[in-house]
């Protein structure tokens, strides 16, 4: 069984600057855990909400400045939860993509899960269990046109969580995929409300997700009651 923890612990979030990761990191530091924010460039004055939370600059694209975050966490009390927010988005024809969009997108996408989970996975065996939450796509399983390559650098990133999952599970460590549909983050810039609206149409509940109610959700996997819960993609909105 996973280890399991009912009163709050440490967590370190990616991309916790911002966006998705942000909500994270917001409400799980207002809940009292001990949050540690990897991210580019962290805030300079971060909102009351952030206040509280340990900053590391790690591109998660970059294996040794994810393995320097690491040994620094590793340093302080060891984590419960990693929870890998930190990805790009590019919206391009498949035939049409850059070379080099391709290749950030693999680097920062994919790579970077693996860097991130290679590097922090090991904190959490030390500790003797704990919870991994990595962050897909809905066009991974809608298999959305004119996302090609970021949704197959977010289905490596499915397949890789789920090898986790039964590679750690021994250690009594998780590992789950969220996989929201569009939620208002920048990564939706540059699609219109006519493109998101057909996203939405086609989620089992069609409505516009916000990252407070992801949030919601990694909240209640982060609880004892979801120690049994692992190598799963969780579709935010149903698919």
């Amino acid at each position: 069984m996973a280890a399991a923890s009912a009163a709050p612990a440490r967590v370190v979030i990616t991309g916790a600057s911002r966006g998705l990761g942000a909500a994270i990191a917001a409400r799980l530091a207002t809940a009292g855990h001990r949050v540690v924010g990897l991210a580019r460039r962290p805030p300079v004055a971060p909102p009351e909400a952030l206040a509280a939370v340990e900053w590391l600059v790690c591109d998660v694209a970059d294996a040794g400045a994810v393995r320097a975050a690491a040994a620094q966490v590793r340093q302080g009390e060891l984590p419960f939860a990693l929870i890998h927010c930190a990805g790009i988005a590019s919206m391009n024809l498949a035939l049409t993509t850059p070379a080099s969009v391709m290749e950030r997108l693999v680097a920062t996408n994919l790579l970077g899960t693996m860097h991130v989970c290679q590097s922090f996975a090991p904190l959490l065996i030390r500790r003797g269990g704990g919870r991994i939450l990595n962050v897909s796509t809905i066009a991974v399983a809608r298999a959305l046109a004119g996302e090609s390559v970021y949704a197959a650098s977010k289905a490596g990133v499915e397949s890789f969580s789920r090898c986790l999952a039964r590679e750690l599970g021994g250690f009594g460590i998780t590992c789950n995929v969220i996989a929201p549909g569009p939620i208002a983050t920048d990564l939706l810039r540059g699609l219109s409300d006519a493109q998101i609206e057909a996203v939405v149409a086609q989620q089992l509940l069609p409505r516009r997700f916000t990252p407070e109610d992801v949030a919601d959700l990694v909240e209640l996997l982060l609880a004892p009651g979801a120690a049994m819960l692992t190598g799963q993609v969780l579709h935010v909105g149903g698919v």
